[in-house]
């Protein structure tokens, strides 16, 4: 694994800012669709996008496994193939993808108010980066999400410390995820 897969955590007005970038080997046009395509985001992103690809439009989310209530967003900036900002709940999620030679880098920035669930949520977004980079591989994934959680979350804990760690997963996830 390269230094630059895993995310990095600052703090910034009152907000934890999660940081990840990726080196992909495929076209900014490709990623962007798998960032933007609903095909594509039921391989790797964990909610359903409801709404209209351009900014202020208001967005509607569902997890995909029952994991939780369906909840609201907004499209806050959508500017084709290089930006799309959107609010995820209380959540801020900014994917910026910029050409690289053949392929192009991807910067993905998660904004949040609680601190103590940063470990919780960078496996997450971890694992669904590595999810995405499958999809667009056209490879299967060689692990079910909760397990692959499991394997990286306490590498997160141990990175970002203890106040970083303090929630864990939503009573939702362990319904149904459990201890498999």
């Amino acid at each position: 694994m390269i230094e630059d897969e895993l995310g990095t955590l600052e703090r910034a007005g009152g907000h934890s800012v999660l940081r990840y970038r990726r080196r992909l080997s495929h076209a900014r046009e490709k990623v962007w669709r798998a960032l933007t395509e609903d095909e594509h985001l039921a391989a790797w992103f964990p909610t359903t996008v409801e709404g209209t690809r351009a900014a202020g439009a208001p967005l509607h989310f569902a997890f995909r496994e029952a994991e939780g209530e369906p909840f609201d967003g907004e499209m806050l900036a959508f500017d084709p193939p290089s930006l799309m900002e959107l609010r995820w709940a209380d959540d801020l999620l900014r994917f910026e993808v910029e050409p690289d030679g053949s392929g192009c880098i991807l910067r993905l920035t998660v904004t949040f108010p609680e601190h103590g669930k940063a470990a919780r949520d960078a496996a997450g977004w971890h694992v669904s980066l590595e999810r995405l980079t499958h999809d667009l591989d056209g490879t299967p994934t060689p692990w079910q999400p909760a397990e692959r959680w499991r394997v990286v979350h306490p590498g997160y804990v141990e990175r970002l410390g203890p106040d970083a760690s303090a929630i864990g997963p939503p009573e939702e996830w362990d319904r149904v995820h459990g201890d498999r």
